[in-house]
């Protein structure tokens, strides 16, 4: 699974010329390139929109850029016209990919949104719904957190220091648990990189910001 946006390529018939350049070198790059995409920290800067590599299910590494940024959702949209939408860095819904997460309810508790103030006392419980191998499925899961070791991220040139925190999640009526993991500016608070599961220890999906969304 390989994709550039879709907003890409549009945005494409809309930029000036040396800007239009670089956004077409940016496509063709992802488009034919050997294995993982990668952009280089030019491209990164030269486009005018939030973007991040995102990989699904252990996949081929892609480049995106944001959609849309409302309602302090970030819509992530691949060229094929698969959206992933993320609240707070956490993955919070899916459409066009071969098994969806539908919903997640209790976000307003979700201790990522104020991430800075993370403790190892932070738990969370919420119900979630999703489909696995086209069924249906759904269950309330609950987190507690604990702090990992502390990690310096390249992003885009750039050395950001970030807390690392883990967040143990189980799913008793189904027997599951699993780890998902995040980065967190230690200064912007923002959720730079993420490894976490669209399911119940189902379909992993790792994420890391190149350029954040302005908020």
């Amino acid at each position: 699974m390989r994709h550039i946006p879709l907003l890409v390529l549009c945005l494409l018939l809309q930029a000036c010329t040396q800007t239009q350049k670089g956004l077409e070198d940016t496509v063709e790059y992802a488009v034919s390139g050997p294995g993982d995409v990668t952009v280089t920290d030019r491209q990164v800067a030269d486009l005018p929109y939030a973007s991040m590599y995102l990989r699904v299910n252990d996949g081929q590494r892609i480049f995106v850029v944001l959609g849309y940024n409302e309602q302090g959702q970030q819509k992530w949209v691949t060229q094929d016209k698969a959206m992933l939408v993320t609240e707070h860095g956490r993955l919070v819904k899916t459409l066009g990919l071969s098994d969806n997460l539908l919903d997640i309810n209790n976000l307003q508790n979700d201790p990522l949104r104020d991430p800075l103030h993370l403790s190892e006392q932070s738990s969370w419980t919420r119900t979630l719904s999703w489909t696995e191998n086209g069924q249906l499925r759904a269950a309330t899961a609950v987190s507690h957190f604990s702090r990992g070791t502390d990690e310096v991220l390249t992003l885009a040139g750039e050395a950001v220091p970030c807390r690392v925190w883990l967040e143990e999640v189980s799913v008793d009526a189904l027997g599951k648990r699993w780890q998902n993991r995040f980065w967190i500016n230690n200064s912007s608070g923002q959720v730079l990189q993420a490894e976490q599961s669209l399911g119940a220890d189902y379909l992993p999906v790792a994420t890391t910001i190149l350029k954040p969304a302005q908020s």
